[in-house]
């Protein structure tokens, strides 16, 4: 393992780098080297060298900015481009393995026993949980990048580890989850009033369709949770309500499936125990303070 060390390269770029030279390959396999998403996940592939490389060659505080902000940009590229690159590498979506799961479990899915529950009150509050995961991720970029560089790296390297393995999941495991695939389980509607609507339409927008398993809502908000508790208690506390609200309603609205939530959770907890021993492991290194310019 001596040679990963003298690497110097953070978690999340072995781990996000792996998933996009991992897709790549099997972009090339099923559709060849030009097609346009092979094209993206080549261009993503030499801007990530690239800007470890300039980084690495003189490690000032702007070089590392651009490092460590190269990875929201490839995220996002990649989001809003996943349905195409993932359904022509693995064309059927397998949202009847993730129920089949549900099933075994709790004779139905999750999402239709709760229908037990339903109330547009309770919908209203868990649609409004649900929209958080979004300025709940912004807001802790730059509140993190605020508190100083070796926090912003430790953040970033448990962050887009869970996001490189949770996409890798999005392509192996496609599923558009129960409210698309399933919808005659749901006998009763989620009625609720204007932010119950408002975050419908957010996620009809903003879904590509296969992000399903594992919940990067779950894995993402749970390791801010904690990562917050590490860091900044008066967030933990802050949030922590409302992040147990967010994770119920992956749930309560049939977004996900209760193995996606699992997986989730796990991914979290990956991310967590990577980003506390690599900054251990980085001590006297990678934490250095970098140079002003």
């Amino acid at each position: 393992m001596n040679w990963l060390r003298q690497a110097k390269l953070l978690p999340h770029e072995w781990f996000f780098g792996a998933f996009l030279f991992i897709h790549w390959l099997r972009l090339v396999v099923a559709v060849g080297p030009l097609d346009r998403d092979a094209l993206l996940y080549s261009v993503l592939l030499l801007a990530n060298v690239f800007v470890i490389a300039w980084c690495r060659r003189r490690e000032t505080n702007p070089r590392w900015q651009l490092r460590l902000w190269y990875y929201p940009v490839a995220m996002n590229a990649v989001f809003f481009t996943m349905a195409s690159a993932v359904l022509k590498v693995a064309p059927h979506k397998r949202d009847n393995l993730l129920a089949s799961l549900d099933h075994a479990l709790f004779g139905a899915t999750l999402s239709g026993r709760a229908q037990a529950i339903t109330t547009p009150a309770l919908t209203e509050a868990l649609s409004f949980c649900y929209l958080l995961f979004f300025p709940y991720l912004l807001v802790s970029w730059f509140y993190y990048a605020w508190r100083g560089l070796p926090l912003l790296r430790k953040l970033m390297a448990g962050l887009f580890t869970i996001y490189g393995l949770g996409f890798l999941g999005y392509s192996f495991v496609p599923a558009g989850g129960p409210h698309l695939a399933l919808p005659d389980e749901f006998t009763v509607p989620l009625k609720g009033w204007a932010v119950t609507r408002f975050n419908a339409s957010v996620v009809v927008r903003g879904s590509n369709g296969v992000d399903v398993f594992p919940s990067l809502h779950c894995a993402i908000t749970c390791f801010l949770l904690f990562f917050d508790c590490q860091h900044a208690r008066w967030r933990y506390r802050l949030y922590l309500v409302p992040c147990v609200g967010l994770w119920l309603a992956t749930i309560y609205l049939r977004y996900h499936y209760f193995v996606d939530v699992v997986a989730g959770f796990a991914l979290a907890a990956f991310g967590l125990w990577i980003a506390n021993r690599w900054e251990k492991r980085a001590a006297g290194t990678l934490c250095k303070p970098a140079t002003s310019n």
